[in-house]
């Protein structure tokens, strides 16, 4: 495994284009410390965005869909802003029952060639957890589209549309950096960004009250990154595996 200081810094070309983080929820997961930490080499220029693919299903049975929709735009913003997160995108899919296919690769593509990234963090798009369980359908499916979107986005003949809308071909993405795999490649210390990504999770409240069982996000995020640190040689860290495109 190599472990570096900055993860996210060692793959770019030191310039001021955006990282670019395309996963529901997980801005507020164990990815949130990563996205502070290069946020604080940052402060001068550039931005981090967040591409949310799906809104959540966390009516749970307790309000209306369209009330949670609402509160759902804010919590992902709110989360967001406590990690240095600036914009905050939805593509609208319907959590749980997301499909792979044409549509969220040109909606996908189209995000990277707005924005630029050269950086890309995403979700584990593997069958299983590293736990050994089953990963989530919409985990896999909207994982394998940001890694094909990542190289679409430089290729002008895949949705030639794009560019009729104002998108010209983006080739810049070095790297896609996904969470939640077995066999990570790189690591990062966040021990200095932990709280802040505590504190983003803890916006997740109408999520986190409708799980059918206790959820403490400081206990969650501290025990992961406790148990990442210990293979980086650190107190805590978050580790990915580097998918070069």
């Amino acid at each position: 495994m190599t472990v570096v200081g900055d993860c996210l810094g060692c793959h770019r070309r030191g310039t001021s284009r955006s990282d670019r983080f395309p996963h529901g929820r997980y801005v507020g997961y164990s990815c949130a410390g990563p996205l502070e930490h290069r946020h604080d080499q940052r402060r001068a220029g550039g931005l981090l965005d967040h591409l949310h693919p799906w809104r959540d299903d966390s009516c749970r049975g307790r309000i209306s869909c369209a009330e949670t929709y609402e509160s759902l735009d804010f919590r992902d913003r709110a989360g967001a802003a406590k990690v240095g997160v600036s914009t905050v995108d939805f593509l609208d899919y319907t959590d749980g029952v997301i499909e792979y296919g044409m549509d969220l690769r040109r909606d996908i593509t189209r995000a990277f060639r707005k924005y630029r990234p050269e950086i890309v963090i995403s979700g584990n798009h593997r069958l299983l957890f590293p736990s050994g369980k089953l990963n989530m359908a919409d985990h896999r499916w909207a994982g394998l589209a940001v890694l094909d979107a990542a190289r679409d986005a430089g290729n002008r003949w895949i949705f030639p549309e794009l560019i009729e809308e104002g998108h010209e071909p983006w080739g810049g993405v070095r790297s896609v950096l996904t969470g939640g795999f077995s066999s990570p490649t790189h690591g990062v210390d966040v021990g200095a960004t932990l709280d802040r990504g505590i504190a983003s999770l803890k916006e997740h409240k109408a999520y986190i009250e409708g799980l059918s069982f206790d959820f403490d996000p400081e206990e969650f995020l501290t025990w992961g990154a406790a148990a990442a640190g210990e293979r980086l040689g650190v107190d805590y860290g978050v580790m990915f595996e580097v998918i070069g495109i």
